[in-house]
């Protein structure tokens, strides 16, 4: 149970630090502190028993989630369930699938309609009428961690859907609500922003500010017109957020993942990215949660270019995020198999892998949004390839539009800048499925079965952890059924939003199946993961040298045993032109091989191992 000395302890241990931090962003306003400390103490003392246990056990094991055997699955409860209790009913299926973590897209309460797939929210202390209540989410959580799967929520850090509470107050002309945006009388402010602050959705969303007819005023939405950017400036948003973020901590979430970070800061003559308070925020968020739940990890959204990723994690000594999503390894992961050369996706892991032992990434092929290329074009442009060229020709190949492609995906952004834009698309879909089925090529879709496995094994080959889109553990396709939604026809990001087939799990059992082959793969991809130590966190990482361009080499070491895995991104046999002088193992066969010269299939691998 609760225990105040333990909760002043913490705070003391912290205290220094939080109040210089605080004092520093919120000119020493003792007052707006002192309130944030009440939040804090409230937070720790209503800390229900069980996760206040949870809690200490994690303490004595800081690295419980650094496992092999931790493997995530991200959804939409409606998709997947239909509900909250209808994702209870299906969670033995997903515990087969060898998940450890349930990261639950917003089931918050947010406005019908346009919200953004759940990112518009009107109040994190009630669930969507949809999909239950708030005690159906507390269920729940129960049930997943009945069976040892951990669950993540979101907090939506940067912005509030335009019907939460505090946007409804400050439409009605409340100064200290709009006090919480960034509100103006008229657009000279805006259109100074605007001078140094990109569009990020200019297609569907062009400018940074709305028009509110009920208050009279501009209004700053980065994002979209009914997502009211926060004003952080204000201590009194930060020390609300704070309270919801300790909220969804105490409702039982493992993981918190904080949504679109890098925006929260906004200060004129800027570009309203990455800005250096942001880093101050995501610290003293970091000590809350320190010092109330400790158990409880923190996970950065940042789609950023690579320059800007690494710093979210903080310092060793100051720590801010636990680990962040990796979006640049998707997107370098589909920039590899649009151009057939794996160089790009080696210089990235030059970068991560010196990282990838401190740092935990979560790495995957598909998510809920788009794939934004966020590439290292400095380098690129070393290998004679140009940005906005590069882009466009990645969305045409994407979407199927260029010779010889069999990739199935829609353009997300602005068509008129191929800056601006991203593919969307199921893991299938882009990889050909949907095109193989369409034509009854039995070949095309050989090869489309087998660069979705090897896209899996890579990501199933890196530090960090796995996570899987829900519907790709069965090679689901794309779901055009949006089209027909007024709500939602403009968004294609809802291509790959589809409802989950329940009749493709039912196919993992029929014998050369496409849910088979990938469904079969995948698990004995994760049996393997799960029996070697090469694939254990704290394992040397290195790219081993193909002499080939479109043969993606990985070498693992850890405590004895070595992995040697290879990656075929051409559409054509390809060799490895390795030399490796111990004798190896196919992990799949159990075959004895030689690491050398390795002949790899088209989208083909290999896992090979040896001990010392």
């Amino acid at each position: 149970m609760s225990d105040e000395r333990v909760f002043q302890d913490r705070l003391s241990w912290h205290y220094d630090e939080l109040k210089w931090l605080y004092g520093e962003l919120y000119h020493s306003d003792e007052h707006a502190f002192e309130y944030f400390v009440s939040v804090l103490r409230d937070a720790y003392l209503s800390r229900p028993d069980v996760l206040i246990e949870r809690d200490e056990s994690r303490e004595f094991d800081a690295d419980w989630y650094k496992k092999p055997d931790m493997i995530g699955i991200q959804m939409y409860a409606e998709n997947f369930g239909g509900d909250l209790r209808g994702v209870c009913k299906h969670l033995d299926y997903v515990a087969s699938c060898g998940v450890k973590y349930i990261h639950l897209m917003p089931p918050y309460d947010c406005q019908e309609g346009k919200n953004d797939g759940g990112y518009a929210v009107s109040d994190y202390r009630n669930v969507r009428k949809s999909l239950g209540t708030t005690e159906d989410l507390s269920l729940l959580v129960e049930e997943c961690h009945k069976r040892r799967i951990c669950v993540c929520l979101d907090l939506v850090t940067n912005h509030t859907g335009d019907e939460h509470e505090w946007a409804r107050l400050a439409k009605e002309g409340n100064r200290d609500y709009q006090n919480r945006y960034f509100m103006y009388d008229d657009w000279y402010i805006p259109n100074l922003f605007d001078e140094t602050v990109p569009n990020t959705v200019p297609q569907m969303s062009p400018g940074n500010f709305t028009w509110c007819e009920e208050a009279r005023k501009v209004v700053m939405t980065t994002f979209y017109p009914y997502q009211w950017d926060l004003n952080y400036q204000n201590p009194t948003v930060f020390n609300d957020m704070t309270s919801e973020l300790l909220y969804i901590c105490n409702l039982g979430a493992d993981i918190v993942r904080l949504d679109a970070i890098p925006y929260i800061w906004k200060s004129l003559g800027t570009d309203c990215r990455n800005l250096p308070q942001v880093h101050t925020i995501l610290r003293m968020m970091r000590m809350a949660v320190e010092i109330v739940c400790p158990g409880i990890l923190l996970m950065g959204e940042v789609t950023m270019d690579p320059g800007n990723v690494m710093q979210y994690f903080g310092t060793y000594d100051k720590p801010e995020c636990h680990m962040l999503c990796n979006s640049l390894t998707m997107a370098g992961i589909w920039n590899s198999v649009a151009t057939m050369d794996v160089r790009l996706l080696k210089h990235q892991m030059e970068s991560f892998n010196n990282a990838a032992k401190d740092h935990v990434f979560l790495n995957y092929l598909r998510c809920h949004d788009d794939i934004s290329w966020y590439l290292d074009f400095d380098y690129l442009r070393q290998l004679g390839i140009e940005e906005d060229a590069h882009k466009n020709y990645l969305n045409e190949y994407l979407k199927g539009s260029w010779p010889g492609s069999v990739s199935k995906g829609a353009v997300f952004g602005d068509h008129t800048r191929p800056a601006n834009a991203g593919i969307c698309g199921t893991t299938a879909s882009l990889c050909g499925i949907e095109t193989a089925a369409e034509s009854g090529d039995a070949q095309k879709m050989e090869d489309a079965v087998r660069l979705d496995i090897m896209l899996h094994a890579y990501i199933l080959t890196l530090s960090g952890i796995p996570v899987l889109y829900s519907g790709d553990e069965v090679g689901q396709l794309n779901d055009r059924s949006y089209e027909n939604d007024p709500d939602k026809k403009d968004d294609p990001r809802y291509i790959h939003r589809g409802k989950f087939n329940w009749a493709s799990p039912k196919r993992r059992f029929e014998k050369g199946t496409v849910e088979e082959k990938i469904a079969g793969a995948l698990a004995v991809m994760e049996t393997i993961r799960q029996g070697h130590r090469v694939f254990d966190f704290g394992a040397d990482v290195w790219i081993l040298e193909t002499w080939n361009d479109k043969v993606l080499g990985v070498g693992r070491y850890y405590n004895g045993e070595k992995l040697l895995a290879l990656f075929n991104f051409g559409d054509s046999r390809e060799i490895a032109w390795i030399d490796e002088a111990e004798p190896y193992t196919d992990l799949f066969t159990d075959r004895f091989m030689e690491a050398k010269a390795v002949e790899l299939p088209a989208r083909g691998f290999v896992w090979m191992v040896t001990t010392f």
